[in-house]
């Protein structure tokens, strides 16, 4: 049942008005200031006594008084169970990240490793995503990189194919990977099919843990060949054999347990949290991941921990164990409610002893060096950030910079990024980047002008945040902009937010010196003031990173911009031929060219391309000639 309790009295009137009305039953509170913006979302097994604990304002820390402050309204949901309201609690933190509540910062999908079984020669991928497709999933991964590593050596070891079917099946001859020895060919039947499955159980029991059986198994092989003289053959089998070794390493250490289980390690110091997190499956260990959840300083790490489990799990898949370094409040709690969400029983354990308790103390080494870089980072942001208030006569110590750069060549394919950065450095989630052109109809005839380009980023980008937040409340708003450009750029920035009635806006345009050399900066400040720093400063090279970071950004989105438009082709110009079909017939003939001096019946043998596309395809380009 969801309740609604609004009031224009201040915060501590408002919570004592609400509990008049609320149930001694559980569910979750939902803390709103102005305009319906979430404050916070709690949980609560007594929603009655849990809302009114926050008129007890003297055993509240700091942040919570300076929450209960803003608080306009007070929404209440009530659930059957407490398990239900700590899902609902999590769920609804995901989706709206109260700025209140623990949040975590990083929560993107984890890569796996996936062998296709749909096909009759199964496929090696890099997976992310929802489980929809058939086939043995291994992971998850930490990261890109260590999946891109570990498919390497696969290819090395089983030889599997990791093309896409539609190259796969319009292939005439071996490619680069077989060449290589990276690939069986099974493309072109250089490999029998029962071969090639063999391969691909030896790939899934190798995944599975049962690295010593497969390393045996190839080395007796290697053995035989060698004996039977056939070299070329035992020399496969050696690098295959060492490519498993290079897996190995790349696995890290194993455990004897053969379940999946997650091992977490919570470590704080100077009101950061780390969360280190170990994935082990088949008794493999596929790496670890440092986060860093967002929250007040006063909140103690078993708390974080606690919140971090709940919030994490939510979104990505549940072992069948999780061990942690601290002992938490209520384990049984988070249990229930990811035994709702999961279906099936997840055990949380504190171990104190044991191989768990050394892997935890392991896992904590991790966090602690993690942290030490992560604080490093911040005090040495903290001082070029002190450093800057000084140099540009700011009036407090910017919180968020905005970073603006164009890139085109000659006009064509023009794109603004803006980068962000704050104590921590790059917010890389608040980038944005904008496709020029497609508003201001000059720009069609003028789209060479850096500055016309620039104007319409400006325009746009504070066009919105002033319709999303006019009263400038939020922290959206820049305290700093920074402009990779010269004094005109800095005139055009000057000028579009004046246009926009917005002042007070701190702005910087940060010039290259005449032979654009770095250490040779000219910054033209919105105060008036024009100076360039000493080469060797510190805040000069922060400076720089910021410029190079808006740099790499704005050339990276035009790359992607440029490659599409290139990509657009004569193919375009065909009904019934779309982006699908554009690949697999440039993938089997190799170039526009080879398209174009195609017959029907050549058409007609590529999948996907049936008899009217293929006359339409071929009447397209002999009408034209």
């Amino acid at each position: 049942m969801k309740k609604d309790h609004d009031s224009s009295s201040s915060g501590i009137q408002i919570i004592d008005k609400t509990t008049t009305f609320l149930q001694n039953k559980p569910g979750i509170y939902h803390m709103k200031g102005s305009q319906g913006k979430t404050l916070y979302i709690g949980k609560a097994k007594n929603l009655k006594k849990r809302v009114k604990s926050y008129l007890r304002q003297n055993q509240l820390s700091i942040r919570m008084q300076r929450m209960i402050s803003l608080i306009k309204s007070i929404e209440t949901v009530t659930t059957n169970s407490e398990a239900e309201a700590l899902l609902l609690e999590s769920n609804l933190i995901k989706k709206l990240k109260p700025p209140f509540n623990i949040l975590l910062r990083d929560d993107k999908s984890f890569p796996y490793i996936l062998i296709r079984n749909d096909h009759k020669w199964p496929q090696l991928l890099k997976y992310r995503g929802q489980r929809i497709k058939k086939g043995h999933y291994f992971g998850p991964f930490p990261s890109t990189k260590d999946v891109n590593e570990t498919i390497v050596t696969l290819e090395k070891a089983f030889l599997l194919r990791t093309c896409t079917d539609n190259a796969f099946g319009n292939r005439k001859r071996p490619c680069l990977l077989h060449q290589i020895k990276r690939c069986s060919a099974p493309c072109v039947n250089l490999i029998s099919h029962k071969e090639y499955s063999s391969l691909v159980k030896e790939t899934v029991s190798f995944l599975s843990g049962k690295n010593q059986t497969i390393q045996e198994k190839l080395g007796i092989a290697m053995q035989s060949a060698s004996e039977n003289k056939e070299y070329e053959k035992a020399a496969v089998y050696r690098d295959r054999i060492k490519a498993l070794r290079q897996v190995q390493i790349l696995r890290r250490s194993s455990i004897d347990e053969i379940e999946d289980i997650d091992i977490l390690a919570g470590l704080q110091k100077g009101g950061i949290t780390c969360i280190q997190v170990s994935f082990f499956r088949d008794g493999s260990n596929y790496g670890s991941k440092s986060y860093f959840p967002k929250h007040g300083s006063d909140e103690k790490v078993e708390d974080v921990l606690a919140a971090f489990i709940s919030l994490f799990y939510a979104s990505h898949p549940m072992p069948k164990k999780i061990y942690v370094n601290h002992k938490l409040q209520d384990p049984r709690l988070l249990e229930q409610a990811m035994k709702i969400r999961k279906g099936k029983k997840i055990h949380l354990m504190f171990p104190r002893k044991g191989e768990k308790r050394n892997m935890i103390l392991r896992l904590e080494d991790e966090a602690k060096e993690a942290l030490a870089k992560r604080l490093s980072r911040i005090e040495s942001n903290k001082i070029s950030l002190e450093r800057i208030v000084e140099i540009f006569k700011l009036n407090k110590t910017p919180e968020r910079i905005e970073v603006y750069d164009n890139s085109h060549i000659a006009g064509s394919e023009p794109v603004g990024g803006m980068i962000v950065a704050n104590k921590e450095g790059f917010v890389k989630k608040e980038y944005r980047k904008y496709n020029i052109g497609k508003i201001t109809p000059l720009l069609k005839q003028r789209t060479s002008d850096d500055y016309a380009m620039f104007r319409e980023v400006l325009t746009r980008r504070f066009k919105r945040i002033l319709t999303e937040d006019p009263d400038r409340a939020s922290k959206s708003w820049p305290d700093l902009i920074l402009i990779d450009g010269g004094q005109g750029h800095l005139s055009v920035a000057l000028k579009t937010l004046r246009d926009l009635r917005i002042k007070n806006m701190p702005m910087v345009a940060m010039a290259k010196g005449l032979k654009r050399n770095k250490g040779k900066e000219r910054f033209f400040s919105s105060n008036g003031k024009i100076f360039s720093l000493d080469p060797k400063s510190p805040t000069l090279y922060y400076l720089q990173r910021l410029r190079d970071e808006a740099h790499r950004f704005a050339i990276t989105s035009h790359r992607q911009k440029r490659s599409k438009s290139l990509y657009k082709s004569e193919l375009d110009k065909i009904s019934g031929v779309g982006l699908k079909r554009k690949k697999i017939l440039l993938q089997y003939f190799g170039s526009l060219q080879g398209i174009s001096e195609a017959k029907i019946l050549d058409l007609k043998k590529i999948n996907g391309i049936n008899r009217k596309t293929a006359e339409m395809i071929f009447n397209h380009f002999h009408d034209h000639v």
